[in-house]
C-alpha cells in the first residue's frame, strides 16, 4: 500500500499532514516513472508539477472550481488525484487513459486541450459564463511548457485583464532561472498587494490627493511611480501587472506549503491573479534532470531505473529521413533556412541547427507566426522550410492561404506525423491536411511513398519559385524503396494489369498506404480481378495523366490516410468531373470523425484500413458494377 492508493479524489488530500503530503509526492513520482516508462508518454513535465498539482487540489474544489491544463500533457498527476491512478498502466493504450485531459474520463477534465496556448481563452469564456449565470466558481489555468509563447495566450490575457472575475493563472515556469525570492519580505509584499483593502486604500489616497490643486495629482503619480519602481526591483514580472493582472511570486513550485499560501491569497482576491511557480522539469528522477535535450519531455518505452530507451527493432524513421534530407539541402543551398514551432528535435531539425545555427528559427508554440515569418524570409530572398506536425498546420491555415500563397511565395512545408499517428489520439492524428490544403491556389502537395520519393519531392519543391510546396509523411518506419515499373507523366505505375486480363480497376494509392495497396492488389488478383496500382506522388495538382488513366479504367479506387471528405479521392473525383471522365470512383480513407488513440496499426484496423478489408471492398465494388461492366471486369 502507498499513500497514493488511499487517494480516491481531491477531498482525500485535505486532511493530510505535511509529512503525509511529502510521502504522497514521492509515491506519485514513483508511479509516474514506472507507468510512463512502460507505456511511453510525457514524463518530464509531470514530474515537475507533482507538488503544484497537490496544492491546487487542496486549495480549490474541483470540479466545482474549474482546473485547466495548458498544455494538457502536464495533467498526469491531476488524473492520479482524481481517481484514475489505478488505471495508469493503460495510459495512451487503445481503450485506456488518454495522455491528455479527457471529458469522457472524468468530470474533473473540463477541456481536451492537447494543442497548446488555449487554456486562457477557455478560462476567459468560462469565467464570463459563470458570472452571467450568477455562479461563484473559480477558474484556474495552469500554463506551462512554453504555452505562453503562443499568441492566443496573450490575446486571452488582454481580455482577462479588463474583467474583475476570479481567474487564477498559474505560470508553471520550468524553462528559466529567476533570481531567488527575498524570503518573508517578498511574501509580505505579495500578500499586501492581494489584499482588497490595499486597493481600496490606493483609491482613497488617489481621490484625496486629486482634490489638492497643483499638488495632489503630481504627488499621487510620483508615489505610484515609486511603488512600481520598488516592485520592479524585487519582482521583475511587472509586465503582468501592466496588463492589469495582479502578480504573486516567484514561488518554489516544489514547496507545497509555499504554493498553498500563494494560491490561497490568489483565491481570496476575487479578480485575475498570476501565480508564478518555478519548477524543475523532470524533478526527482535523476535521468530526467540530467537529460540535457528536454528533461525526458516525451519518451517511448524505457528502463525505469536508467531512463534509457528499451531496445526494440525499429527501422529508419520518416523523421530521420527528413532530418538528413534537409541537412543535405542546407549543404547544397546556402539560402535554405528552417523554422519550427517549439518542435526542433521532434521534427528532426536538431542536426540542421547544429550545422547551421544561424539558419534555424524556433519561434515557440506559434504556428501562425512561423508561417508568416517564413513568408517574410521568402520575400527577403531566402528559401524557408517550415517543419511542423501535420495536425499543427491546421492552426495556421489562414497564414498559408493569405500570407504565403496569395503572394506566390516559395515556402516549403514539411509535415511530419501525417495520417494516423497512434497513441496521442484524436488531436494529433494528421488527417486534415489533404482536405484543407487543396483549397489553396498554386500550392503543390506531395505524399511520398518512400525515402527516394521524399528526397525527390523536396528537390521539386525547392525548384519552385511561384508558390508554396508541401511534403507530408507519416509517423514511424520508412518502408523499403518501392520502385516504379514506369512513369506516365508524373504518375508512377507500381503494378500493371496482367497481359491476359481485361483492364478493370485502377487503384490510386497515396503516401504511406502504398504498401497496403500493393498487398490488397495481390489479394484481389486471387479473386480474378486485376488491378493497376499507381502512385500519383502529388495530391495537388492532380496529374493530367492520372485523369486519363482513370478514363481507361472500369473502376477507380483511391486509398489515403486522410479524412475522406475533401481528401485526395475527392480531389481526384473533382478533376475527373472537370475533364468529363465518368468512371465510377470509390474513395477509401479515414472516416470523418475524431479517431481514438492506440497503436497506429490498431487505429487503421479499427477503421477498416487493412489489406484484407480493402481487397474485400474492391471485390464488392466490382460486383456492384453494371452487369456489362462486371462481365468485362471479371472476365465472366
Amino acid at each position: 500500500m502507498t499513500a497514493l492508493s488511499d487517494i480516491r479524489g481531491p477531498a482525500d488530500l485535505r486532511g493530510l499532514s505535511a509529512e503525509q503530503l511529502t510521502q504522497l509526492a514521492a509515491d506519485i513520482r514513483s508511479q509516474l516513472v514506472d507507468s510512463v516508462c512502460r507505456t511511453g508518454g510525457h514524463l518530464g513535465p509531470n514530474l515537475g508539477v507533482v507538488e503544484l498539482t497537490i496544492a491546487l487540489h487542496r486549495i480549490f474544489d474541483s470540479p466545482h472550481d474549474t482546473l485547466l491544463w495548458d498544455t494538457g500533457h502536464q495533467a498526469y498527476v491531476h488524473k492520479m488525484l482524481t481517481g484514475r491512478a489505478e488505471a495508469f498502466d493503460t495510459l495512451r493504450q487503445a481503450g485506456g487513459l488518454s495522455g491528455y485531459p479527457s471529458r469522457a474520463e472524468s468530470e474533473h477534465d473540463h477541456v481536451e486541450n492537447s494543442h497548446a496556448s488555449t487554456a486562457l481563452s477557455y478560462a476567459d469564456g468560462l469565467s464570463k459564463a459563470y458570472a452571467l449565470k450568477g455562479e461563484v466558481r473559480h477558474v484556474v489555468a495552469v500554463v506551462g511548457d512554453g504555452a505562453l509563447t503562443g499568441g492566443m495566450s496573450w490575446e486571452a490575457l488582454n481580455n482577462i485583464a479588463v474583467a474583475e472575475r476570479p481567474v487564477v493563472i498559474v505560470v508553471n515556469d520550468n524553462g528559466r532561472s529567476y533570481a531567488p525570492t527575498l524570503g518573508g519580505l517578498a511574501q509580505h509584499l505579495a500578500g499586501l498587494r492581494l489584499t482588497p483593502q490595499y486597493e481600496q486604500l490606493l483609491d482613497v489616497v488617489k481621490v484625496a490627493l486629486s482634490r489638492t490643486p497643483l499638488v495632489g495629482a503630481p504627488l499621487y503619480d510620483a508615489l505610484h511611480g515609486i511603488k512600481r519602481g520598488i516592485k520592479d526591483l524585487v519582482q521583475p514580472q511587472a509586465m503582468f501587472e501592466d496588463l492589469g493582472i495582479k502578480y504573486v511570486g516567484p514561488v518554489d513550485g516544489h514547496d507545497i506549503g509555499a504554493i498553498e499560501s500563494a494560491l490561497s491569497r490568489a483565491k481570496g482576491f476575487g479578480a485575475p491573479v498570476i501565480v508564478h511557480c518555478v519548477t524543475t522539469k523532470g524533478y526527482g528522477f535523476g535521468p530526467a534532470e540530467d537529460h540535457d535535450v528536454d528533461r525526458m519531455h516525451g519518451i517511448g518505452i524505457s528502463d525505469p531505473l536508467t531512463g534509457l530507451p528499451v531496445s526494440v527493432s525499429v527501422g529508419r524513421s520518416w523523421t530521420t529521413a527528413f532530418s538528413e534530407t534537409i541537412l543535405d539541402l542546407g549543404e547544397r543551398h546556402d539560402d535554405v533556412v528552417a523554422l519550427t514551432a517549439s518542435m526542433l528535435d521532434p521534427v528532426g531539425l536538431t542536426p540542421f541547427a547544429e550545422r547551421f545555427p544561424d539558419r534555424v528559427f524556433d519561434v515557440g508554440i506559434a504556428e501562425q507566426h512561423a508561417v508568416t515569418s517564413a513568408a517574410g524570409l521568402a520575400m527577403g530572398g531566402l528559401r524557408p522550410v517550415v517543419a511542423l506536425y501535420a495536425t499543427f498546420l491546421n492552426r495556421a491555415f489562414d497564414q498559408v492561404l493569405m500570407d504565403v500563397a496569395l503572394h506566390r511565395l516559395p515556402v516549403v512545408f514539411a509535415l511530419d506525423r501525417a495520417g494516423v499517428t497512434g497513441e496521442d489520439g484524436a488531436s494529433h492524428h494528421g488527417m486534415w491536411d489533404m482536405s484543407l490544403l487543396p483549397l489553396v491556389p498554386g500550392l503543390t502537395l506531395a505524399a511520398p511513398r518512400d525515402e527516394p520519393r521524399m528526397i525527390e519531392a523536396f528537390d521539386e519543391a525547392m525548384a519552385r519559385t511561384d508558390g508554396p510546396g508541401v511534403v507530408r509523411y507519416s509517423k514511424g518506419e520508412v518502408p523499403a524503396p518501392i520502385p516504379a515499373l514506369r512513369r506516365v507523366g508524373g504518375v508512377d505505375v507500381l503494378r500493371e494489369f496482367g497481359s491476359d486480363r481485361d483492364e478493370s480497376v485502377l487503384l490510386v494509392a497515396y503516401g504511406s498506404l502504398v504498401p497496403m495497396a500493393l498487398e490488397a492488389a495481390e489479394r484481389v488478383a486471387d479473386q480474378g480481378i486485376e488491378l493497376r496500382v499507381v502512385d500519383p506522388r502529388y495530391v495537388v495538382p492532380v496529374p493530367e495523366e492520372l485523369v486519363e488513366l482513370a478514363r481507361d479504367a472500369r473502376l477507380v479506387v483511391t486509398l489515403e490516410d486522410n479524412g475522406r471528405q475533401g481528401g485526395a479521392g475527392s480531389t481526384l473525383a473533382g478533376a475527373m468531373r472537370a475533364a468529363g471522365v465518368d468512371t465510377p470512383l470509390r474513395d477509401l480513407g479515414l472516416p470523418q470523425e475524431f479517431l481514438p488513440q492506440g497503436k497506429r496499426v490498431q487505429v487503421l484496423s479499427g477503421v477498416g484500413l487493412t489489406a484484407q478489408v480493402i481487397a474485400r471492398q474492391i471485390t464488392e465494388a466490382v460486383a456492384g458494377l453494371e452487369p456489362s461492366l462486371k462481365a468485362d471486369a471479371t472476365g465472366a
